[in-house]
């Protein structure tokens, strides 16, 4: 590696009173793969968002390519060859893919677009990445996961010298991580300095160089990849030490009651004959690979989709849940893996969001209570830790660790039995991530159920009492936690149990 790509010195900001970064400093070099760390909050997306001109900052100086540099907008960076991945999602879904990528860059002849030309250099791009997916398919189609990769092969479509991927692999399948790590590897020897955000702490071992991590916007240090442990990065980032021990025995009594029972529920051929149920104060984890059919479970109880058939029973008596309003006065809550998109209005306040499942509790004659509103948000704001100025503060400046904090204070408020957590901790630092166990087994205890949907099998055999195993829409197995290891559910997941 030659000389620096990029160095930051000194950078503050503050969005009136909340000062969000206080000296920080970060380096880049080119052909690095340098990894940014720190709990939600921390300021990585406040310091990204310098960089590339969306935030102008109060103090400090940034270098880019020998050069002193403040960008204005977003534009001008790109223009530059800085690229970023974004976590939360922000393409135009009425759009087709190959719009989408060279929005701002199409060819124009004679006063129109030649729409063509993206498409070829869409299927090119599709063919040099290793992607699957119709470059004239609408984005409002596509999965998580690959509207994901179509974020990733834009930024790559720009040329950039810079690519920052913030959270890249949240919403991607194994096959597809892979495939991403090829990408980034090719991008590295070709001298493309790459700044990764990521939570994930194999990942981080697996492909980066060097660490950097911040702490409530406070510069902590940097160290190189190689020789640092990861209870070392942990507690770098949250100043002590969390267990990630899996779960020794359940925590439901054998004689608990049954609050819900589902009975050959099938969805297309998304989900084909689930049965299963869900006891007093347990905690069912759903593993299995992308694709497998959880979230079709969950959506399909919730009332979000249609099923073909199956039966579903709340304590012990049927019910027709046709919609999910059915769903929530049968006291159901479900936290969606797209929190911004089915789970927050990003443009309303905390306060409107959390109130938002149970409104009727907060108005009186027509009329919404705001002092009543006020008290009962501040109260879940401060009990879910949220990081923020007051519950007036809008959803969409929160990072996306708080976000997620706010869609299950949501159902919190509604004081639902059953809650159905899909990815509660996608895209969360390890901090926030023990906090939300934490709610997790604070709900049990007091008789509320869980199903967790989740593709972390640490997380899986940390907090489940039972697991549920999918594979192509159909349930493979399940298992007791005292019997669960990550070996017989890869095992279920791929439905290998005869080999």
């Amino acid at each position: 590696m030659s000389s620096t790509l990029l160095e930051m010195s000194g950078i503050e900001k503050s969005f009136g009173t909340n000062k969000v970064l206080k000296g920080v400093n970060f380096e880049l070099m080119p052909g690095e793969v340098h990894a940014l760390m720190g709990e939600n909050g921390a300021g990585k997306s406040t310091l990204m968002k310098i960089l590339t001109g969306i935030h102008k900052r109060n103090a400090g100086k940034v270098a880019y390519m020998g050069e002193q540099k403040e960008y204005t907008d977003p534009k001008e960076s790109q223009l530059d060859g800085i690229a970023i991945v974004h976590q939360e999602l922000n393409m135009m879904k009425d759009l087709t893919v190959a719009e989408n990528i060279y929005i701002g860059r199409e060819e124009v002849n004679k006063g129109f677009i030649n729409d063509h030309v993206a498409i070829e250099k869409t299927e090119q791009l599709f063919e040099r990445l290793k992607v699957n997916i119709s470059p004239t398919e609408k984005v409002d189609h596509l999965t998580v996961g690959q509207q994901q990769m179509v974020e990733i092969a834009k930024a790559i479509s720009m040329d950039a010298k810079l690519i920052v991927f913030d959270e890249p692999t949240a919403a991607l399948t194994e096959k597809e991580i892979n495939e991403l790590f090829k990408i980034i590897e090719d991008l590295r020897k070709k001298g493309i300095g790459i700044i990764y955000i990521s939570h994930r702490m194999n990942e981080i071992k697996k492909i980066t160089d060097r660490i950097t991590v911040l702490r409530d916007g406070e510069y902590i240090g940097t160290v190189l990849t190689e020789e640092v442990t990861k209870d070392e990065i942990i507690n770098m980032m949250v100043g002590r030490s969390l267990s990630e021990d899996p779960k020794q025995r359940s925590n439901v009594s054998p004689n608990a009651e049954e609050v819900l029972k589902v009975v050959g529920l099938k969805v297309g051929n998304t989900v084909i004959d689930v049965s299963f149920n869900l006891k007093k104060g347990e905690i069912v984890g759903f593993s299995g690979l992308m694709g497998a059919g959880r979230t079709e479970v969950a959506r399909a109880i919730f009332g979000a989709d249609k099923r073909d058939h199956g039966d579903i029973y709340i304590n012990g008596k049927q019910v027709n849940i046709r919609n999910t309003h059915d769903a929530v006065k049968h006291g159901i809550g479900y936290l969606s893996e797209d929190r911004r998109r089915y789970g927050l209005v990003t443009g309303f306040s905390i306060a409107d969001n959390v109130v938002m499942s149970a409104l009727s509790n907060y108005s009186s004659n027509g009329i919404i209570q705001d002092h009543k509103v006020h008290q009962e948000s501040e109260k879940y704001r401060r009990k879910m830790k949220v990081k923020s100025t007051s519950s007036t503060q809008i959803v969409r400046s929160l990072s996306g660790g708080n976000q997620q904090k706010v869609v299950i204070a949501k159902w919190l408020v509604r004081d639902s039995d059953i809650i159905i957590f899909d990815e509660p901790t996608r895209g969360i630092d390890v901090g926030a991530k023990s906090e939300i166990y934490d709610l997790m087994n604070e709900l049990v205890n007091q008789g509320k159920s869980i199903i967790m949907i989740s593709s972390e099998l640490t997380e899986i055999l940390r907090m489940s009492d039972r697991v549920v195993v999918m594979c192509e829409g159909r349930i493979t197995g399940e298992l007791p936690i005292e019997n669960a290891t990550q070996e017989k559910i890869m095992e279920l997941a791929t439905d290998r149990k005869e080999m």
